[in-house]
C-alpha cells in the first residue's frame, strides 16, 4: 500500500532553536518536529516550503510528509499536538491536491518584522521585537516612520539583491511585490515583505538597512545604488528575534489551505509574536 501524502502548517517560536535545518549541534526546528512525528507514529522526513535561521519565528510554516498507509491527515491531526514541544506546534494537516509540493510549489512568501521606533517595547514583546537603540550604530539617532516607510518602498520590484542577501545564496532576479509599513500601536511598527523568493537574511538586511538610512547613519545614494545596481554596502543585518516567517502562498489549483483558514489559523496560539496590540491597524506607508 502507498503511502498518503499530507501538508502540515506549523508555527513555531524560533528562540529555542538553532534553525530548521537538522544540524550535527543544537535543536533544530527539523528535528523537534521530526521526534513529534515519529512519536506520533510517522517515521518519515519532513520537506519545508524554506528554511528559517537560528532564532526566526514562523507563523505559517508548511511542510510535505508521508504518512503510513491506513494512516489519514485527520488521524495525525489528533495525535501530533501532545508531542510537540511548547515552542512548536500544529495548525491544520490536511491531504494535499494532487501534485502538492511545500516547497516546489510555493509561488511566494510573507514576512513580517517587528521594530520599536518610538517608547520601549512591553515586556511581552521584547523578545520578538527589535529595539533600534540597542544597534551601536543607531545609538542615540531618531528614527522618523515615515522615513523607513520610503525606504523600504524603495526595494519594490523585480532586481538583482545581492547588495541585501549572503552571497552563498544563489544570485538572481527575485521580485518584491510590497513593502510597507504598519504602525501596531504603542510604538511598535512591523515591517511586511512580500515577494516571489528571499536570499538568506534578505529580509532583515532590507529591513536594517532601510532603518541605517532613515537614521542617517547609511547615505541614500549608496543605499539605493545598492537597490539599482546590486553595490555592496556596509548595511545592517537586523537582529533575528524580529522576524517571523508569515505565510507561505501557493496557486489556487494545488493549496491546501482556504483564504478563510490563513486568517484565522486554527490552533495558533495568541500572544506575542503571533498576535498584535488592540491599536493594530493604521499604516505608516
Amino acid at each position: 500500500m502507498k503511502r498518503t501524502p499530507a501538508a502540515l502548517w506549523i508555527w513555531y517560536r524560533g528562540t529555542p532553536f538553532i534553525g530548521f535545518q537538522r544540524q550535527p549541534d543544537g535543536l533544530t526546528v527539523q528535528e523537534a518536529l521530526e521526534d513529534a512525528l515519529r512519536k506520533a507514529g510517522v517515521p518519515y522526513p519532513v520537506m519545508p516550503a524554506g528554511r528559517t535561521d537560528r532564532g526566526v519565528h514562523a507563523r505559517m510554516q508548511v511542510v510535505s510528509v508521508r504518512l503510513p498507509p491506513c494512516y489519514t491527515s485527520e488521524m495525525l491531526a489528533e495525535r501530533l499536538p501532545p508531542h510537540a514541544p511548547p515552542d512548536l506546534g500544529l495548525c491544520v494537516a490536511r491531504r494535499p491536491p494532487d501534485g502538492f509540493h511545500a516547497q516546489w510549489s510555493a509561488a511566494g512568501k510573507e514576512y513580517r518584522y517587528r521594530i520599536q521606533l518610538g517608547g520601549r517595547a512591553s515586556e511581552a514583546w521584547q523578545p520578538f521585537v527589535m529595539e533600534p537603540s540597542a544597534e551601536p550604530r543607531l545609538e542615540g539617532l531618531a528614527l522618523a516612520p515615515e522615513r523607513v516607510a520610503e525606504l523600504l518602498g524603495a526595494a519594490v520590484g523585480c532586481r538583482d539583491f545581492y547588495a541585501f542577501h549572503e552571497h552563498s545564496s544563489l544570485r538572481k532576479p527575485r521580485t518584491l511585490t510590497s513593502a510597507t509599513l504598519h504602525e501596531l500601536g504603542n510604538g511598535l511598527f512591523e515591517a511586511r515583505l512580500r515577494g516571489d523568493g528571499f536570499g538568506r537574511y534578505q529580509v532583515r538586511y532590507l529591513v536594517g538597512s532601510a532603518i541605517l538610512t532613515a537614521a542617517g547613519a547609511l547615505s541614500e545614494e549608496l543605499y539605493r545604488s545598492a537597490l539599482d545596481s546590486s553595490t555592496p554596502i556596509p548595511g545592517l543585518k537586523a537582529p533575528a528575534k524580529g522576524l517571523v516567517l508569515w505565510e507561505v502562498h501557493y496557486p489556487s489549483k494545488v493549496d491546501p489551505f482556504p483564504a478563510e483558514e490563513r486568517a484565522r489559523p486554527p490552533g495558533l496560539p495568541l500572544g506575542p509574536p503571533f498576535s498584535f496590540p488592540a491599536e493594530a491597524g493604521s499604516e505608516a506607508a
